[in-house]
This record gives C-alpha cells, sequence and structure tokens, in this order.
C-alpha cells in the first residue's frame, strides 16, 4: 500500500462518530448470502464502528470485531460492550488459527494488501469455512445522487475494480443487492464527513465539499425542506470457500 493510502486507510478514526451516525448498515438478505450454514463463530475484518458486527451479534453468533483504529473500535465497544473488539490489522490478525467458520469484510477489503492478508485469513478459518466481501454503493441512477456523486465522487464497482481472491479459495461468487437507507439531512453531511478522501483534504477543501453538500440539500427539489431522505443502495458482495 502506498503512503497516502494508508493514511487514508487509518483516517478513518478522526471522524469515528460521524462515520457511525451517517454510514448505512446492511440488509439481511445479503448477511443471509454471506453467512454459510451453520457458522457459529465469525470474524468481522475491518469492522471500523461495528455497522456489520451488531448486525452479527443480533442474530446470536459469536463474533470478534477486528479494526486497526482505536477511535473506530471505542464507539463499538461502547455500543457492543459484550463483543470481542481487538486492535489489529488483516495483515496480522489477533486470532488463534482455525478459530472462525467465516471472515467477513465490510468496505474494508479494498485497503488490505492481500499478498499478506489472504494468507491471515486462511490460517483462522477452519477447513470449508467462507470468506465474504460486502460494500454498499450508491444508487447513482436517481437524480440527486448522482448530483452528490458529481460532488464527492462517484463509488463505482469494488468488485469489477479491486476484487481478486486467489487460491486457496474457490466457488467464488458474486451478489448484489439493491435497497434503500432512510436518513436524517444531517446523516448525508456526517456520511460525507466520514469519507477518507474528505478526512485527509486540505481544512479548505473540506469546508467546500461540506457546504457543496448543504446547498445540495437546500436547493434540489426532492431534497429541500425534507427532515427525512431516502438514498438509494446497491450492495456488491463476493463469497468464496476455503478449500
Amino acid at each position: 500500500m502506498t503512503g497516502s493510502r494508508q493514511v487514508r486507510s487509518l483516517s478513518f478514526g478522526a471522524e469515528a462518530a460521524a462515520y457511525e451516525r451517517g454510514r448505512p448498515s446492511y440488509p439481511p438478505e445479503v448477511i443471509d448470502w454471506l453467512l454459510p450454514a451453520g457458522a457459529c463463530d465469525v470474524l468481522d475484518l475491518g469492522a471500523g464502528t461495528g455497522k456489520l458486527t451488531t448486525r452479527l451479534v443480533e442474530r446470536g453468533l459469536n463474533v470478534a470485531a477486528v479494526d486497526p483504529i482505536p477511535e473506530m473500535l471505542e464507539v463499538l465497544r461502547s455500543s457492543l460492550p459484550d463483543t470481542a473488539a481487538l486492535l489489529g490489522t488483516a495483515e496480522e490478525i489477533p486470532l488463534p488459527d482455525s478459530s472462525v467458520d467465516a471472515v467477513l469484510v465490510a468496505q474494508a477489503w479494498h485497503w488490505f494488501d492481500p499478498a499478506r492478508a489472504v494468507p491471515e485469513v486462511v490460517r483462522v478459518l477452519r477447513p470449508g469455512g467462507r470468506l465474504g466481501l460486502v460494500w454498499n454503493t450508491r444508487d447513482e441512477r436517481l437524480g440527486w445522487v448522482r448530483e452528490l456523486g458529481r460532488i464527492i465522487g462517484s463509488d463505482g464497482d469494488p468488485v469489477r475494480d479491486r476484487v481478486v481472491l486467489p487460491e486457496p479459495f474457490r466457488d467464488v461468487e458474486h451478489h448484489r443487492v439493491e435497497w434503500t437507507n432512510y436518513l436524517t439531512p444531517q446523516a448525508l453531511i456526517d456520511l460525507v464527513a466520514s469519507r477518507s478522501y474528505c478526512i485527509t483534504s486540505p481544512d479548505h477543501v473540506r469546508a467546500q465539499t461540506l457546504e457543496r453538500v448543504r446547498e445540495l440539500l437546500a436547493t434540489h427539489p426532492a431534497l429541500a425542506h425534507r427532515t427525512g431522505l431516502a438514498l438509494p443502495y446497491i450492495t456488491v458482495c463476493v463469497r468464496a470457500t476455503l478449500r
């Protein structure tokens, strides 16, 4: 990972609270698709503030959450005090060998070094275990969401652009789910403020970006004077099984 990408990957702690307020969760059908049948022990790798962790804990699973950013884990621990929240990275996972049935990665695989992360994931997975990757991407077919993308940058397709799962993983499959997240105008501001490029931008650039989002909220016919917003997403997923 280049120095600039590493800085961005570790920048989220500065806006951990905004991340928790603004980022969406994940639809249940996505989690159903990612998890293997009979899974009990699950690692949420790159767990952040626990957006995915919460959904896994709600299912009664034994979940370990691992993230490299202390401020993110602090938010996670405050809402999930009984969940193991461990400081660590995908390249050095702080779990024993063959200790989990599934490793799930939400919004984070593109920050990892695959050459080092894949062997670590293989190490902690039990034979026949599952690796599942998931990203929420904004559906920019709707007018105001397209305008938002022009301000803050489009999400792109992380599966097409970034994901290769080598041996010993097999049966690599892809899945997409369209859904809608409902949020307040302030949560949309928090969503933008918690993006890595916004966090690491010079202060004047960051302020300008957030002001443009506020202007969009105030002037776009679909958004002006609304107390609630409907933000459409396409959630893209990859799953693979350990040989």
